[in-house]
């Protein structure tokens, strides 16, 4: 896809969408095929350009010139090592904000600059007023007037220092900045008057501390006390850029947590923890938690590690700090084992909670000429496409590259979040339909109560159940090898199921399993392979939902591959409008998903 746009933009007359017409379209097969000129016309020009910005828009990436992209390689559309081409052509280093991007051309994480060699060349001596002095530290005392003293005296181990025809004055354990007023006070305890002193700490004691964890190179390393845990990370080479914490760093003293550090705090506020190290100080560089990718119009392009599992997206705006006129955010990830994405304004973002290994890109978008169209199944290629508002199906098939071994491009279908809705709302209707008619009806007699009652209570239990099941919203679009070409809208997903030689059995069958397909066998012939109906089971109309999602009901349909047979089950009451109004909710599942429930 990168390379068919890049040669569009070079010359419009070389490659263009195919025209569409009356003939039969769907996705274009992967394999050897001819290339030519052809004319092309401005809505065609702007759908192709739209889709090619919508490839750059969602993978972050563009090949270098000339560079080709066939096969399999399509299905890794984040061409890192081409971002990387692509700026070195132009003259300029790979950057991410005003970080270097990885080898592999991700966004180092943020705060990976910390310890690019700053930190460990500087020059503290450790003269600071808060330092806590201690042994071996040199302390310079000059007293002049009724006696004369001017030398530089190191703290013996019991934190003294020895002035003569005073004593022995302790100084151990006293901030720098007080030094100089215990000295004198010491002093003047012996010779009150006519007496000056002036103080003060000509070096500190230094220090060995080790570095451990997710580091670079773990090891011991020389410095002063007063030297900052920034210090000696960077002297240890940095934090592990792939699997070291920026946010889950601990400084122990002997076995136990002095402090716990998050360079979040101090890249973001400026605040880190005041630590005086000791001799055998450690500190422990943990492991790296979830973390979060952010790329397109923000300040800080770079992978974001989270706090805890999971973060909302207005905890990553406050870090990212996106630019002006982004109003929308593109997140793709992992959700439940399946590949997820989701397209949706910021301030709808602000709410969403982001999960480790998401991708997140942020972007000034139209919305009211853009929407996104998502792909799913066995397909090559991007995921998502930004196109016009106003594209039609067979425009956007045009683009979607399919193995015709793998994939049943006659089967392919269209998932829809108004239809969802739709169908939602109408099993709403008939659960409420049937709460009013029935749980609130009354009884003759006590036993015609008890009766009730116990059916009430299953009722509502059925009617729970039914209102957690989610629609599908599948649109079927394919039949008969013909596809409509239908006005696409926001959110669709185009689903390109997987050739299959099997068949689905659920509901009410002693074996719910999958069979291997077989010419000429019937839905009842399945049946009868998986040990026949159950008891409950309604054997007058099955239901049988296509590949393509198309459902078929019938005393016994005709089954092709990929087919899903589900055997529905018996109301069991003998009221004939409470048997209807059941009836009409378990078809309406069953169409919307799949799914035969049990009453």
């Amino acid at each position: 896809m990168h390379t068919t746009c890049y040669r569009f933009l070079e010359g419009l007359h070389t490659v263009g969408p195919r025209s569409v017409g009356s003939r039969s379209v769907g996705p274009r097969t992967v394999g050897p095929r001819t290339v030519g000129p052809r004319s092309v016309g401005p809505r065609s020009v702007g759908l192709f350009l739209t889709l090619c910005l919508s490839v750059i828009l969602f993978t972050g990436a563009m090949p270098a010139h000339g560079q080709s992209l066939q096969g399999a390689d399509l299905n890794n559309l984040v061409d890192e090592a081409a971002t990387a081409d692509l700026l070195q052509q132009s003259g300029r280093e790979p950057q991410v904000g005003n970080r270097a991007v990885t080898s592999a051309g991700n966004p180092r994480p943020f705060g990976a600059n910390l310890f690019d060699g700053g930190f460990s060349n500087d020059r503290e001596d450790g003269l600071n007023p808060g330092y806590i002095i201690q042994p071996g530290d040199q302390v310079a005392v000059r007293v002049w007037g009724a006696i004369e003293f001017n030398e530089s005296l190191t703290v013996d181990a019991r934190g003294n220092i020895f002035i003569p025809k005073v004593g022995p004055v302790l100084v151990g354990g006293v901030p720098n900045r007080d030094l100089n007023k215990r000295v004198t006070r010491s002093v003047r305890s012996v010779f009150t008057d006519n007496v000056r002193v002036y103080t003060s700490l000509n070096g500190s004691q230094p220090v060995a501390v080790f570095v451990t964890g997710y580091v670079a190179q773990p090891g011991r390393f020389s410095g002063i006390p007063s030297n900052s845990a920034l210090h000696f990370i960077d002297r240890a080479g940095g934090i592990d850029e792939a699997r070291g914490s920026y946010r889950n760093i601990s400084v122990m003293r002997d076995g136990k947590a002095l402090a716990h550090i998050d360079l979040y705090d101090f890249l973001l506020s400026g605040i880190l923890p005041v630590l005086q190290f000791q001799d055998g100080d450690t500190i422990v560089v943990g492991v790296r938690n979830s973390a979060v990718e952010v790329t397109g119009d923000v300040g800080n392009v770079a992978t974001f590690e989270l706090a805890q599992s999971t973060a909302s997206g207005a905890e990553l705006i406050q870090q990212a700090l996106l630019k002006p006129g982004v109003s929308y955010a593109a997140v793709s990830g992992i959700r439940k084992g399946k590949p997820f994405s989701i397209y949706l304004p910021v301030a709808e973002f602000e709410d969403f909670r982001l999960q480790d290994g998401d991708l997140v890109n942020f972007s000034a978008d139209q919305h009211d000429t853009v929407i996104v169209v998502e792909v799913e199944g066995s397909h090559l290629g991007p995921s998502r496409y930004a196109v016009p508002r106003d594209t039609r199906l067979q425009e956007v098939l045009d683009y979607i590259e399919v193995d015709p071994v793998l994939a049943d491009v006659g089967a392919l279908s269209l998932r829809r979040q108004s239809v969802a809705l739709r169908q939602k709302q109408s099993l709403e209707e008939s659960l409420r339909r049937l709460e009013s008619r029935y749980l609130t009806a009354s009884s003759q007699t006590d036993a015609e109560a008890r009766i009730r009652s116990q059916e009430a209570q299953l009722v509502s239990q059925f009617v729970q159940r039914a209102r957690e099941v989610e629609p599908s919203g599948r649109l079927v679009v394919a039949s008969g090898g013909q596809v409509a070409d239908i006005l696409l809208q926001q959110g669709d997903t185009i689903s390109i199921p997987r050739r299959s030689d099997s068949v689905l059995l659920s509901g009410e069958v002693f074996v719910t399993q999958a069979m291997l397909y077989s010419q000429g066998r019937r839905a009842r012939d399945y049946i009868e392979m998986a040990g026949g109906f159950t008891q409950q089971a309604l054997k007058d109309r099955l239901v049988v939902v296509h590949a393509n999602g198309q459902v078929t009901t019938d005393r016994n349909p005709r089954i092709r591959p990929g087919d899903e047979i589900i055997v529905m089950p018996r109301v069991p009451t003998k009221n004939l409008q409470l048997a209807s109004i059941l009836a009409d909710i378990l078809y309406k599942v069953a169409i919307a998903t799949s799914v035969a429930l049990k009453i």
